[in-house]
């Protein structure tokens, strides 16, 4: 994969369009408010790693998370009413602005990354879910666990208990049951779309918003940013054998971090990203977009990026 051929890649560019009243950027997607109400989001080349941002940009993965979220809100939208209503370019998303429940409702399958790392320094509960003796690193759990976070502005997003959650008033327990419910649905959903494409939905998370008194599906969805895939090929025999799991996600970036020294903590430095790392990762999202949605990847043509986002958002926005 030639650089120099590559699309201008999204970064740190900061792109207007008519009309907007509002702006704001995250780790990954750049949130526009139009004059409608509704939201544009653009989501960029930037990969983020314990709630870090990576100095370098990954080639063509804003245009994988982007594609597949809309792939994947498309195929739960019959569980839950979801924000999105339509994709102008290949890095951008359109649809309507919700109050954010500032929760993310994790979920998980397997004792992996995080819960795992949590287990293997003796902790025996993960935001107050008991987790049970005997278990080994990608062992199923009986039935999936959820473990939501607090939703951070700034900084980390923290573990919190469904007890923390309604002491603290954050959401009314009603509310929380049905985030609950509806995490479970779509995550049975995610894990049957995988298992179509000879894959296991390890873990991820859901953030959630209220639109006109209802719930409503935000942000991404079982994306390789939010979840975490295994090859269900083989799964079996390398568990039994202690071997390494094969893994679609961005764990393999946080993991190289690790054997970096890096995990986003003060006077840690982030290891130096080369030409080839970042190839690597490119290739990486690609093919676990081309894995879970069984689509071939179609790269743009247009190297100037950002004249062909504001071309197309114009056309997209006059007919919508």
């Amino acid at each position: 994969m030639s650089t120099t051929l590559l699309p201008t890649p999204l970064y740190d560019q900061r792109l207007n369009f008519d009309g907007e009243t509002a702006f704001y950027r995250g780790k990954v997607r750049d949130v526009h408010t139009l004059g409608d109400g509704r939201l544009l989001m653009v989501a960029s080349d930037r990969i983020s790693a314990f709630d870090v941002v990576l100095p370098r940009a990954i080639p063509f993965k804003g245009q994988v998370l982007n594609q597949l979220a809309a792939h994947m809100l498309n195929a739960v939208s019959d569980i839950v009413p979801v924000w999105f209503e339509g994709s102008p370019d290949p890095n951008v998303a359109v649809g309507k602005r919700c109050e954010p429940i500032r929760l993310e409702m994790v979920i998980r399958g397997h004792l992996t990354g995080h819960a795992w790392r949590t287990y293997r320094d003796g902790g025996r509960t993960l935001c107050g879910v008991p987790l049970p003796e005997g278990m080994k690193e990608h062992d199923a759990f009986g039935e999936p666990i959820i473990t939501p976070a607090t939703k951070a502005e700034e900084g980390h997003d923290e573990d919190i208990s469904r007890e923390e959650i309604l002491g603290r008033g954050l959401v009314s327990e009603s509310r929380y049951l049905e985030m609950e419910r509806v995490t479970r649905d779509l995550f049975e959903r995610g894990q049957n779309l995988a298992h179509a494409r000879g894959l296991i939905l390890v873990d991820t998370k859901y953030e959630f918003g209220i639109h006109n008194g209802e719930l409503m599906l935000m942000d991404e969805v079982h994306t390789p940013d939010s979840s975490r895939y295994f090859l269900a090929e083989g799964f079996q025999s390398r568990q039994e054998a202690g071997e390494p799991q094969v893994q679609l996600s961005k764990e393999f970036v946080r993991e190289w971090l690790i054997e970096g020294g890096f995990m986003g903590k003060e006077g840690q430095r982030i290891p130096e990203m080369t030409d080839g790392f970042v190839q690597m990762v490119s290739e990486r999202y690609i093919g676990l977009y081309e894995q879970v949605t069984g689509l071939a990847f179609q790269r743009p043509e247009d190297p100037d990026t950002v004249s062909r986002i504001h071309r197309n958002v114009e056309n997209w926005l006059r007919e919508n």
